[in-house]
């Protein structure tokens, strides 16, 4: 029974990492294209950029834990090996979480038609809007980062002094733990935020399409069509970021340290955000989702001739 849900596990989770990296691959050369042909990108081009570059380190990083983990127990690595691995997985999971965020607020700003002054103030001003996000989330990044590594600085002392298997895989899970609960803490704030920027948008639409109750249109109204899509994209974010809460908490279970296979369970259940939601937005963004129609088509034809 073991051995066949690990082969159902391997299976899901390589097929998640070829997908993920081919979405996300895929973002990243449409954009750069772009950004060779035009010498300049828009404001959501730098971001699905920057969010694709970030999601593929994490699907590689998370990726790489399972190797370790398959080849040696984490509780025999240390110093610069340990440092360079949390550290990668700390600066790819913030920028995967507070980029997408950004877009959540970008989405906000450029749809949602709201007549209070602060919020009028924010829509003239949106890309120093998203400029003061981006550089005030460092400020939570180098907080993490201080945090965590005086818990790597714990771990290293532990790792020196203790020298038996079982006391090393011991301290190790509780280091785990501390790291997990970490990213845990420092990941509600943006995550409130795009639930915030949702539920303001599910609001602008609720406003609109009052506006529009009188009007035929309906649904080919073209701000009712942007809201839509925004929210799809919006709420996939949530639903999907929720998923990958759930495998830190899955990763705090004691079996998961003890067990590959809970440790894997964990991993596949995480890699469903990175990988899923970035074909989500090839689909909701017009450029995307054209530039892979065109690849269809000429994938179709080569097969043909």
């Amino acid at each position: 029974m073991g051995s066949n849900v690990y082969g159902i596990l391997t299976m899901v989770m390589i097929a998640e990492f070829i997908f993920g990296n081919m979405s996300n691959g895929f973002i990243v050369l449409i954009n750069c294209i772009d950004w060779v042909r035009k010498r300049t990108l828009s404001s959501i081009g730098w971001i699905l950029l920057f969010l694709a570059i970030s999601r593929m380190a994490l699907i590689w990083e998370m990726l790489l834990t399972w190797i370790i983990h398959m080849k040696y127990s984490f509780s025999f690595v240390a110093g610069t090996e340990l440092r360079g691995f949390v550290f990668t997985w700390v600066f790819s999971n913030h920028f995967s979480l507070w980029l997408a965020t950004i877009l959540s607020i970008f989405y906000l700003l450029k749809i949602a038609s709201f007549s209070r002054p602060v919020f009028l103030y924010l829509k003239w001003r949106e890309k120093k809007v998203l400029l003061m996000i981006l550089l005030g989330n460092l400020i939570f990044l180098i907080f993490n980062i201080l945090q965590i590594n005086k818990h790597v600085e714990d771990w290293m002392y532990q790792y020196e002094r203790n020298i038996t298997w079982s006391s090393r895989v011991n301290e190790f899970a509780g280091f785990s733990n501390l790291v997990l609960l970490e990213m845990i803490v420092f990941s509600v704030t943006p995550f409130t935020l795009a639930l915030v920027s949702f539920i303001l948008l599910i609001f602008s639409l609720w406003k609109h399409l009052q506006k529009m109750h009188l009007n035929s249109r309906g649904e080919r109204d073209p701000s009712t069509k942007a809201h839509v899509n925004a929210l799809r994209i919006m709420v996939s974010f949530l639903l999907l970021y929720a998923t990958y809460f759930i495998s830190f908490f899955l990763s705090l279970i004691p079996m998961a340290h003890k067990t590959g296979l809970g440790l894997m369970f964990s991993i596949t259940v995480g890699l469903f955000y990175p990988s899923s939601h970035s074909f989500i937005l090839i689909l909701g963004h017009s450029n995307l989702r054209q530039a892979s129609l065109w690849v269809m088509t000429y994938l179709k034809y080569r097969q043909k001739h």
